[in-house]
Protein backbone atom coordinates (compact mmCIF):
# COMPACT_ATOMS: atom_id res chain seq x y z
CA UNK A 1 0.00 0.00 0.00
CA UNK A 2 1.11 3.52 -0.61
CA UNK A 3 1.51 5.95 2.25
CA UNK A 4 3.43 9.08 3.19
CA UNK A 5 4.27 10.99 6.35
CA UNK A 6 6.89 13.56 7.33
CA UNK A 7 7.40 15.18 10.73
CA UNK A 8 9.88 17.67 12.18
CA UNK A 9 10.82 17.68 15.85
CA UNK A 10 12.77 20.25 17.82
CA UNK A 11 14.90 18.60 20.49
CA UNK A 12 17.53 19.79 22.93
CA UNK A 13 20.18 18.48 20.53
CA UNK A 14 18.80 19.90 17.30
CA UNK A 15 16.11 19.46 14.65
CA UNK A 16 15.01 15.95 13.64
CA UNK A 17 13.16 15.38 10.38
CA UNK A 18 11.79 11.93 9.58
CA UNK A 19 10.14 11.13 6.25
CA UNK A 20 8.50 7.77 5.50
CA UNK A 21 6.90 6.76 2.23
CA UNK A 22 5.84 3.46 0.74
CA UNK A 23 4.70 1.99 -2.55
CA UNK A 24 2.90 -1.27 -3.26
CA UNK A 25 4.72 -4.55 -2.77
CA UNK A 26 3.62 -8.05 -1.79
CA UNK A 27 6.44 -8.24 0.75
CA UNK A 28 8.13 -5.87 3.20
CA UNK A 29 11.15 -4.14 1.67
CA UNK A 30 12.86 -1.50 3.85
CA UNK A 31 15.29 1.14 2.62
CA UNK A 32 16.96 3.84 4.74
CA UNK A 33 18.49 7.17 3.79
CA UNK A 34 20.59 8.18 6.80
CA UNK A 35 23.86 10.08 7.19
CA UNK A 36 26.82 7.94 8.17
CA UNK A 37 27.14 9.61 11.58
CA UNK A 38 23.56 8.54 12.37
CA UNK A 39 23.78 5.03 10.91
CA UNK A 40 23.79 3.50 14.39
CA UNK A 41 20.16 4.56 14.72
CA UNK A 42 18.98 2.40 11.80
CA UNK A 43 18.10 -0.67 13.92
CA UNK A 44 15.74 1.43 16.04
CA UNK A 45 14.05 2.81 12.93
CA UNK A 46 13.79 -0.64 11.38
CA UNK A 47 12.23 -2.06 14.54
CA UNK A 48 9.66 0.74 14.70
CA UNK A 49 8.57 0.13 11.10
CA UNK A 50 8.42 -3.67 11.34
CA UNK A 51 6.27 -3.42 14.46
CA UNK A 52 3.47 -1.76 12.47
CA UNK A 53 3.99 -2.63 8.80
CA UNK A 54 4.11 -6.05 7.13
CA UNK A 55 3.84 -5.20 3.42
CA UNK A 56 5.14 -2.54 1.07
CA UNK A 57 8.37 -1.06 -0.22
CA UNK A 58 9.11 1.45 2.53
CA UNK A 59 11.72 4.19 2.39
CA UNK A 60 12.73 6.07 5.54
CA UNK A 61 14.79 9.27 5.55
CA UNK A 62 16.33 10.73 8.69
CA UNK A 63 18.00 14.11 8.79
CA UNK A 64 19.37 15.91 11.83
CA UNK A 65 20.47 19.52 12.19
CA UNK A 66 22.56 19.98 15.30
CA UNK A 67 22.29 23.07 17.45
CA UNK A 68 25.33 25.25 17.94
CA UNK A 69 26.27 26.28 21.43
CA UNK A 70 24.43 29.41 22.54
CA UNK A 71 26.84 30.56 25.25
CA UNK A 72 29.49 32.94 23.82
CA UNK A 73 32.36 31.43 25.79
CA UNK A 74 31.47 28.01 24.49
CA UNK A 75 30.65 28.99 20.93
CA UNK A 76 34.28 29.38 19.88
CA UNK A 77 36.68 26.47 19.85
CA UNK A 78 39.77 27.97 21.52
CA UNK A 79 42.00 25.06 20.50
CA UNK A 80 41.01 25.38 16.86
CA UNK A 81 41.52 29.15 16.97
CA UNK A 82 45.00 28.85 18.52
CA UNK A 83 46.02 26.26 15.95
CA UNK A 84 44.70 28.44 13.16
CA UNK A 85 46.52 31.50 14.52
CA UNK A 86 49.81 29.58 14.68
CA UNK A 87 49.36 28.38 11.11
CA UNK A 88 48.60 31.92 9.95
CA UNK A 89 51.74 33.25 11.70
CA UNK A 90 53.95 30.64 10.05
CA UNK A 91 52.46 31.35 6.63
CA UNK A 92 52.86 35.12 6.93
CA UNK A 93 56.54 34.69 7.81
CA UNK A 94 56.99 33.04 4.46
CA UNK A 95 54.44 35.12 2.56
CA UNK A 96 54.74 38.62 3.98
CA UNK A 97 52.24 40.08 1.53
CA UNK A 98 49.49 37.65 2.55
CA UNK A 99 46.44 39.31 4.11
CA UNK A 100 45.33 38.11 7.54
CA UNK A 101 42.10 36.13 7.87
CA UNK A 102 39.00 38.26 8.41
CA UNK A 103 36.52 37.65 11.24
CA UNK A 104 34.00 36.27 8.75
CA UNK A 105 36.54 33.84 7.33
CA UNK A 106 37.49 32.72 10.82
CA UNK A 107 33.86 32.07 11.79
CA UNK A 108 33.29 30.01 8.66
CA UNK A 109 36.36 27.89 9.25
CA UNK A 110 35.40 24.27 10.04
CA UNK A 111 35.57 23.51 13.74
CA UNK A 112 35.93 27.11 14.94
CA UNK A 113 32.30 27.26 16.15
CA UNK A 114 31.58 24.40 18.51
CA UNK A 115 28.43 22.34 18.15
CA UNK A 116 26.40 21.60 21.25
CA UNK A 117 27.52 18.56 23.12
CA UNK A 118 25.26 15.67 22.33
CA UNK A 119 24.58 12.45 24.18
CA UNK A 120 24.09 9.46 21.88
CA UNK A 121 21.59 7.96 24.31
CA UNK A 122 19.60 11.19 24.39
CA UNK A 123 19.65 11.41 20.60
CA UNK A 124 18.43 7.82 20.25
CA UNK A 125 15.58 8.48 22.69
CA UNK A 126 14.62 11.59 20.70
CA UNK A 127 14.67 9.64 17.43
CA UNK A 128 12.53 6.81 18.84
CA UNK A 129 9.96 9.28 20.16
CA UNK A 130 9.91 11.18 16.86
CA UNK A 131 9.66 7.92 14.91
CA UNK A 132 6.56 6.85 16.83
CA UNK A 133 4.82 10.11 15.93
CA UNK A 134 5.83 9.74 12.28
CA UNK A 135 4.74 6.10 12.16
CA UNK A 136 1.31 7.02 13.55
CA UNK A 137 0.82 9.56 10.76
CA UNK A 138 2.16 7.06 8.22
CA UNK A 139 -0.18 4.27 9.33
CA UNK A 140 -3.13 6.67 9.25
CA UNK A 141 -2.18 7.57 5.67
CA UNK A 142 -2.14 3.91 4.67
CA UNK A 143 -5.42 3.34 6.50
CA UNK A 144 -7.12 5.99 4.38
CA UNK A 145 -6.00 4.22 1.22
CA UNK A 146 -7.03 0.92 2.74
CA UNK A 147 -10.56 2.24 3.26
CA UNK A 148 -10.74 3.24 -0.39
CA UNK A 149 -9.50 -0.19 -1.48
CA UNK A 150 -12.00 -1.87 0.84
CA UNK A 151 -14.84 0.03 -0.84
CA UNK A 152 -13.63 -1.01 -4.28
CA UNK A 153 -13.18 -4.66 -3.33
CA UNK A 154 -16.59 -4.88 -1.67
CA UNK A 155 -18.13 -3.44 -4.85
CA UNK A 156 -16.46 -6.22 -6.88
CA UNK A 157 -17.75 -8.82 -4.41
CA UNK A 158 -21.28 -7.44 -4.86
CA UNK A 159 -20.91 -7.61 -8.65
CA UNK A 160 -19.90 -11.27 -8.45
CA UNK A 161 -22.71 -12.09 -6.05
CA UNK A 162 -25.18 -10.58 -8.53
CA UNK A 163 -23.75 -12.74 -11.31
CA UNK A 164 -24.12 -15.89 -9.20
CA UNK A 165 -27.71 -14.99 -8.30
CA UNK A 166 -28.52 -14.35 -11.95
CA UNK A 167 -27.16 -17.61 -13.35
CA UNK A 168 -28.04 -20.00 -10.50
CA UNK A 169 -31.73 -20.36 -11.59
CA UNK A 170 -30.56 -21.25 -15.09
CA UNK A 171 -28.81 -24.45 -14.05
CA UNK A 172 -31.84 -26.81 -13.70
CA UNK A 173 -33.32 -25.36 -16.87
CA UNK A 174 -30.06 -25.84 -18.79
CA UNK A 175 -29.72 -29.45 -17.65
CA UNK A 176 -33.35 -30.29 -18.45
CA UNK A 177 -33.14 -28.70 -21.89
CA UNK A 178 -29.90 -30.46 -22.66
CA UNK A 179 -31.24 -33.84 -21.56
CA UNK A 180 -34.40 -33.48 -23.62
CA UNK A 181 -32.51 -32.30 -26.69
CA UNK A 182 -29.94 -35.10 -26.45
CA UNK A 183 -32.67 -37.72 -25.88
CA UNK A 184 -34.64 -36.52 -28.91
CA UNK A 185 -31.56 -36.65 -31.11
CA UNK A 186 -30.60 -40.14 -29.98
CA UNK A 187 -34.14 -41.42 -30.40
CA UNK A 188 -34.29 -39.90 -33.83
CA UNK A 189 -31.00 -41.56 -34.76
CA UNK A 190 -32.23 -44.91 -33.42
CA UNK A 191 -35.53 -44.64 -35.28
CA UNK A 192 -33.70 -43.80 -38.49
CA UNK A 193 -31.51 -46.86 -38.09
CA UNK A 194 -34.53 -49.11 -37.56
CA UNK A 195 -36.40 -47.66 -40.56
CA UNK A 196 -33.38 -48.23 -42.74
CA UNK A 197 -33.36 -51.88 -41.71
CA UNK A 198 -30.02 -51.77 -39.93
CA UNK A 199 -29.70 -55.38 -38.82
CA UNK A 200 -26.87 -54.64 -36.42
CA UNK A 201 -28.90 -51.94 -34.65
CA UNK A 202 -31.92 -54.27 -34.29
CA UNK A 203 -30.06 -57.34 -33.17
CA UNK A 204 -27.61 -55.72 -30.77
CA UNK A 205 -30.13 -54.28 -28.27
CA UNK A 206 -33.88 -53.80 -28.04
CA UNK A 207 -35.54 -50.39 -28.29
CA UNK A 208 -36.23 -50.26 -24.53
CA UNK A 209 -32.63 -51.14 -23.77
CA UNK A 210 -31.49 -48.45 -26.16
CA UNK A 211 -33.72 -45.89 -24.47
CA UNK A 212 -32.37 -46.88 -21.04
CA UNK A 213 -28.84 -46.46 -22.33
CA UNK A 214 -29.74 -43.07 -23.75
CA UNK A 215 -31.19 -41.93 -20.45
CA UNK A 216 -28.12 -43.11 -18.56
CA UNK A 217 -25.70 -41.35 -20.88
CA UNK A 218 -27.73 -38.13 -20.85
CA UNK A 219 -27.97 -38.20 -17.06
CA UNK A 220 -24.24 -38.74 -16.67
CA UNK A 221 -23.46 -35.91 -19.05
CA UNK A 222 -25.97 -33.70 -17.27
CA UNK A 223 -24.06 -34.30 -14.04
CA UNK A 224 -20.82 -33.33 -15.75
CA UNK A 225 -22.24 -29.99 -16.94
CA UNK A 226 -24.02 -29.20 -13.65
CA UNK A 227 -22.28 -26.21 -12.01
CA UNK A 228 -24.68 -25.79 -9.08
CA UNK A 229 -22.02 -27.06 -6.66
CA UNK A 230 -19.43 -24.61 -8.01
CA UNK A 231 -21.89 -21.73 -7.67
CA UNK A 232 -22.60 -22.73 -4.06
CA UNK A 233 -18.88 -22.67 -3.27
CA UNK A 234 -18.52 -19.34 -5.07
CA UNK A 235 -21.26 -17.86 -2.89
CA UNK A 236 -19.55 -19.19 0.24
CA UNK A 237 -16.15 -17.81 -0.80
CA UNK A 238 -17.66 -14.42 -1.65
CA UNK A 239 -19.37 -14.32 1.74
CA UNK A 240 -16.10 -15.11 3.49
CA UNK A 241 -14.29 -12.46 1.45
CA UNK A 242 -16.87 -9.89 2.51
CA UNK A 243 -16.45 -10.88 6.18
CA UNK A 244 -12.66 -10.55 5.95
CA UNK A 245 -12.88 -7.10 4.34
CA UNK A 246 -15.44 -5.77 6.78
CA UNK A 247 -13.58 -7.13 9.80
CA UNK A 248 -10.37 -5.36 8.76
CA UNK A 249 -6.93 -5.82 10.28
CA UNK A 250 -4.14 -7.64 8.46
CA UNK A 251 -6.15 -9.22 5.66
CA UNK A 252 -3.70 -9.37 2.75
CA UNK A 253 -2.60 -13.01 2.95
CA UNK A 254 -6.09 -14.30 3.73
CA UNK A 255 -7.49 -12.44 0.74
CA UNK A 256 -4.70 -13.84 -1.45
CA UNK A 257 -5.99 -17.31 -0.61
CA UNK A 258 -9.62 -16.35 -1.24
CA UNK A 259 -8.71 -15.00 -4.69
CA UNK A 260 -7.18 -18.37 -5.57
CA UNK A 261 -10.32 -20.19 -4.47
CA UNK A 262 -12.64 -17.82 -6.33
CA UNK A 263 -10.59 -18.11 -9.49
CA UNK A 264 -10.62 -21.92 -9.28
CA UNK A 265 -14.42 -22.07 -9.07
CA UNK A 266 -14.91 -19.48 -11.83
CA UNK A 267 -12.60 -21.49 -14.11
CA UNK A 268 -14.59 -24.65 -13.41
CA UNK A 269 -17.86 -22.92 -14.25
CA UNK A 270 -16.36 -21.83 -17.55
CA UNK A 271 -15.01 -25.26 -18.42
CA UNK A 272 -18.37 -26.97 -17.66
CA UNK A 273 -20.57 -24.29 -19.22
CA UNK A 274 -23.17 -25.76 -21.59
CA UNK A 275 -24.80 -22.40 -22.23
CA UNK A 276 -23.43 -19.12 -23.55
CA UNK A 277 -24.81 -17.24 -20.54
CA UNK A 278 -22.74 -19.43 -18.21
CA UNK A 279 -19.61 -19.00 -20.30
CA UNK A 280 -20.08 -15.21 -20.35
CA UNK A 281 -20.69 -15.20 -16.60
CA UNK A 282 -17.49 -17.16 -15.98
CA UNK A 283 -15.48 -14.66 -18.04
CA UNK A 284 -17.04 -11.69 -16.24
CA UNK A 285 -16.24 -13.21 -12.84
CA UNK A 286 -12.64 -13.94 -13.80
CA UNK A 287 -12.17 -10.33 -14.89
CA UNK A 288 -13.54 -9.10 -11.55
CA UNK A 289 -11.33 -11.54 -9.66
CA UNK A 290 -8.26 -10.34 -11.55
CA UNK A 291 -9.10 -6.73 -10.67
CA UNK A 292 -9.40 -7.75 -7.03
CA UNK A 293 -6.21 -9.81 -7.08
CA UNK A 294 -4.14 -6.83 -8.29
CA UNK A 295 -5.28 -4.76 -5.33
CA UNK A 296 -5.29 -7.54 -2.75
CA UNK A 297 -1.56 -8.04 -3.30
CA UNK A 298 -1.08 -4.48 -2.02
CA UNK A 299 -3.22 -4.83 1.09
CA UNK A 300 -1.59 -5.45 4.43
Amino acid sequence: MTGYAVTTHETSNGTLTIEIKSVNSRFLDLQFRINDDLRALEPSLREAIMARVTRGKVECRLSFGRKVATDTTQALNATALNALAALQTDLRRQFTDAAPLSVGELLRWPGVIEEAEMSQDTLQADVIAAMQTTMTAFVESRAREGNALQTMLLARVSDMEEIVLRIAPLIPQVIAQFQQKATDRMQEALGLAVRNGDANAQSAISREEALDRIRQEVTLYGIRVDVAEELTRLSAHLGETRVILEKGGQVGKRLDFMMQELNREANTVGSKAALKELSDASMAMKLLIEQMREQVQNLE
